[in-house]
């Protein structure tokens, strides 16, 4: 999917807002902090302090990341937002590393001393107040755009909550610990609560770089592959699935799929198969993300269906060697099999390299299928001229009368019409007188009725049947055609 201008603007709207709370939230924690001298709003501080740079980075991630890509980079610029986010969690581990380092120097050395007001806790309820909302807008349109830049920011937020809970939890016991005189060890709730925000940061930091590395890699995400490729397998005409490729760059997913399918298909037929499996490919990977942008490719190759028959193996192997059959007949002869057909060759072409083409064909033939012990090829000469014909049917209608009566006898009454009979333009033709100086071989077309729930087997004997007796009534017949339809009124 590709997002429109307003979503874009939504998006850099939400990565700025995130900018200007983490600068008024480190600030109040740095003043804050500093007048009190508590270790864990001075960590909180940091923490904000990271925020802000992690926001920073947000901003500039999601503006770069939304440009189109280019001639350097075809794959647009998405994977900005993966940098961005796994140097945000770098920073966060820096930063949870000194913490730490600070807190077990007070707690060993009792090092600082800490100095409660009401003002460090009301700044952490800001800042819990603030983080919450941020996170749930933020997070919202993370899952609407599917920017990984910002879903790390809402995380970051979000975490932010409980660490603030901490620190307040910290501040209060050493607020107890001095008016009401607990013993010494709480004093140092506030060193402790550091280790505790410090936990929590280093955690979300290690998940976040986890996530990121694997977007970098271009690891394949969850068992997204497995999935694509099992609901790949159920779809018709798709005979395996070779190679299913998932990769994620921002909020885009990019899929390369390599697929098995019969070769008798057609041009068209492979068409409209990859556009089925791109389809799916994206269903499947849209359950899986939501939301995002997903470029899937498809490549199909041709292979042998166990569905394939004699007759559909024979098209296909003379297809591939450029040339067309016609006419095909498969017999099985004491439990083996013969096919004999028309081989169509160009009228130019002479018998040597025709001869030597059939070959081939036949040769192919009987290696592609073990089951076939004789091909014969019977050479036809492929007519591309138009020819020139004049119809006569009107000046012999008592041919075409009798053709009628040939017809009804087979397929029974009624069912011959529309006759039409051609001659040759030169032919010597009086059409005023209606005769024939002398009779050239002629065309005939020829429509006849059948019962509709007949079998087409049956229907195509009839057929023959009808043209075999015409052509014993009239032998200087050519080409004879022989449209079959079922009567009108069972349409």
């Amino acid at each position: 999917m590709v997002f429109s201008n307003s979503a874009q603007r939504e998006k850099t709207i939400a990565a700025l807002t995130s900018v200007a709370a983490a600068i008024t939230l480190t600030a109040l924690k740095i003043v804050v902090a500093l007048l009190t001298g508590s270790l864990g709003l001075l960590a909180e501080a940091s923490h904000s302090g990271l925020d802000l740079v992690a926001a920073l980075m947000t901003f500039f991630a999601v503006r770069v990341a939304d440009r189109p890509a280019d001639a350097n980079h075809n794959y647009g610029h998405d994977k900005i937002e993966n940098i961005s986010a796994f140097i945000e969690a770098l920073l966060l581990l820096l930063t949870a590393a000194w913490v730490i380092f600070e807190a077990i120097q007070r707690l060993l050395f009792d090092n600082g001393h800490v100095s409660t007001s009401w003002w460090a806790f009301l700044v952490m309820s800001i800042s819990i107040i603030v983080d919450f909302t941020r996170s749930k807008v933020l997070m919202r349109v993370a899952k609407k755009l599917g920017s990984q830049a910002l879903e790390a920011d809402a995380l970051h937020f979000s975490t932010d909550i409980w660490s603030s809970a901490v620190v307040i939890v910290g501040l209060f016991i050493v607020s107890l610990s001095k008016y009401w005189h607990l013993p010494a060890w709480t004093q140092q709730a506030d060193a402790i609560a550091a280790l505790g925000v410090s936990a929590i940061v280093i955690w979300v930091s290690l998940k976040l770089a986890r996530e990121t590395i694997d977007a970098l890699v271009d690891k394949a995400p969850g068992t997204l592959v497995s999935t694509l490729q099992q609901r790949l397998s159920a779809l018709e005409e798709v005979t395996e699935v070779r190679r299913v490729r998932v990769r994620r760059s921002g909020n885009k997913f990019f899929t390369d799929i390599i697929i098995a399918a019969p070769r008798t298909l057609t041009f068209e037929q492979i068409h409209t198969l990859s556009n089925l499996v791109e389809k799916e490919a994206i269903t499947t990977i849209r359950n899986y993300a939501h939301q995002g942008d997903i470029d899937a490719v498809v490549h199909v190759e041709p292979v042998a269906s166990p569905k394939e028959t004699v007759i559909e193996q024979i098209h296909y192997l003379a297809e591939s060697q450029h040339v067309h059959v016609h006419n095909i007949h498969v017999r099985e002869v004491d439990g083996e099999l013969e096919a004999d057909f028309d081989l169509e060759v160009q009228e130019e072409m002479d018998l040597g390299t025709a001869h030597m083409l059939a070959t081939q064909l036949e040769q192919a033939i009987l290696q592609g299928n073990k089951r076939l012990h004789l091909v014969t090829t019977h050479l036809e000469v492929l007519n591309n001229t138009i020819e020139q014909r004049e119809d006569v049917t009107e000046q012999h209608k008592d041919i075409a009368h009798q053709i009628c009566s040939i017809a009804d006898r087979i397929a029974g009454f009624g069912s011959a019409h529309e006759v039409h009979l051609y001659y040759p333009c030169r032919a010597g033709i009086d059409s005023r007188k209606g005769n024939v100086q002398t009779i050239p071989e002629f065309d005939l077309v020829l429509h006849t009725t059948f019962d509709s729930h007949s079998q087409l087997s049956q229907v195509h004997v009839g057929a023959e049947e009808i043209k075999r007796a015409l052509r014993q009534a009239y032998p200087n017949l050519n080409n004879v055609t022989i449209h079959t339809e079922p009567p009108e009124y069972e349409i």
